[in-house]
């Protein structure tokens, strides 16, 4: 039997999750994936930060769930779509926790996108 372990958010390696004030647009192939003023901007340890984008702001038409799956320690099982008119380069580019941990709980219902699987994940300042 193999036990997922489980690790809470903390000083050797925090996670915090703002609300982006800003616009976050998102393009693959050409065409506009996911545009929103409602991101979470979440942080974690030293990687760079990822913009949550809420799904109703995503244009799922233009994804396929997959079946890969990952887990992470401190966000839980993750599941992926790619875009289907982004080619190889965009297999597995979206991402998401559809049951997230408590500590990360505030990005259930929302998507991220590996910038470098899509065209641009643009965040533009608040105006």
């Amino acid at each position: 039997m193999n036990e997922k372990h489980v690790k809470l958010p903390g000083p050797d390696h925090p996670i915090s999750i703002e609300r982006n004030v800003g616009r976050v647009v998102v393009s693959a192939a050409g065409r506009v994936i996911a545009d929103t003023r409602r991101a979470l901007t979440l942080r974690e340890a030293t990687y760079p930060p990822v913009q949550y984008i809420p799904r109703e702001d995503v244009d799922f038409s233009q994804l396929v769930r997959t079946d890969h799956v990952t887990y992470c320690p401190y966000k839980g099982d993750c599941n992926y779509y790619s875009v289907s008119a982004g080619g190889r380069k965009s297999v597995n580019a979206v991402w998401s926790y559809d049951n997230p941990f408590p500590a990360v709980s505030r990005i259930k219902g929302h998507v991220a996108f590996y910038p470098e699987r899509v065209d641009e994940v643009a965040a533009r300042p608040a105006t």
